[in-house]
């Protein structure tokens, strides 16, 4: 992705120097590969895995830590850098392509950066919740090691593959704009857990749609993409699904788990988005196959 040079935003919260305990309460005495996959899945799923981290067997070898170093790296400054100009190209498209395809303008949201830990009003945030919007004060949070954790554990690298993650949190900004973000969370409130699973899913692939929305105006405003570009995306949306994700995690697929969408309907979604360039292409709700 060409993004060096370009824009970058000033609504970011920047609260990496404050530092903070990774995750929280550590988890000496967890096995490595468990706690690994453990907070990955936290990560994607957009959910506090703090519990599962406490329920693991303590028996298991080769403990480590979840606390995390409030140093700020080089790496760090990087994914700051890069984080600030995707979210100024949001801002950039989403201010000309909202009031085109809606008729509403587009109100951009703070990103928080952080490292370690920090709070939102939508609760705590850290290692085990991972990159999410919060509609409570409509900002989205972001923990800079988050990228190395991409790259390293899941194998979706790249710059593209984070922008995507990037887009796909503003999409659910431009969701609770809107409405339809409180319009399904009233109704997920109103319903079972595996109705609630069911509908978080298409609120998911529709800000998947959204990201794909997203690229096609940033390609075609900045020329920044490339065929290895979307292939990055494609690849992050296929290592996050959650069918892959409960394979990974040594579970077997429950599809009334899901609360993203696989693999496959993640990829589809944001290429449904990417190839159309519009919003009303990306009605997960009134779609009779996801």
């Amino acid at each position: 992705m060409k993004w060096q040079g370009r824009r970058e935003s000033s609504n970011i919260d920047d609260r990496r120097a404050s530092g903070g305990r990774r995750g929280g309460a550590a988890a000496g005495g967890v096995g490595g590969i468990g706690v690994v996959v453990v907070l990955i899945v936290g990560y994607f799923l957009g959910i506090d895995v703090t519990p599962l981290l406490n329920g693991l067997d303590a028996g298991q070898g080769g403990g480590i830590s979840t606390q995390g170093s409030a140093e700020i790296t080089p790496a760090d400054e990087r994914a700051a850098g890069f984080v600030k100009v995707v979210l100024a190209g949001t801002e950039d498209i989403w201010a000309r392509i909202l009031p085109d395809q809606t008729n509403q303008q587009y109100n951009p949201p703070t990103l928080v950066l952080f490292k370690g830990s920090t709070a939102s009003a939508c609760g705590g945030a850290d290692a085990a919740t991972g990159p999410f919007y919060c509609p409570t004060d409509r900002q989205i949070y972001l923990d800079t090691d988050f990228f190395a954790v991409m790259e390293q554990q899941l194998g979706a690298g790249g710059d593209f593959a984070a922008a995507y993650v990037v887009a796909h949190e503003v999409g659910h900004a431009v969701q609770d704009q809107l409405g339809i973000l409180e319009q399904a969370n009233r109704v997920r409130s109103q319903s079972d857990e595996v109705r609630s699973n069911a509908i978080s899913v298409r609120i998911e692939l529709q800000a998947d749609c959204f990201a794909g929305v997203w690229a096609n105006a940033d390609q075609e405003q900045f020329g920044s993409l490339d065929r290895s570009d979307i292939a990055e995306a494609m690849n992050a949306a296929a290592q996050i699904g959650d069918d892959t994700l409960q394979r990974n995690a040594g579970q077997s697929v429950r599809p009334d788990g899901f609360t993203h969408g696989t693999s496959a309907q993640r990829q589809r979604w944001f290429s449904m988005g990417y190839d159309s360039g519009q919003l009303d292409q990306c009605d997960t709700f009134n779609a009779s196959q996801l």
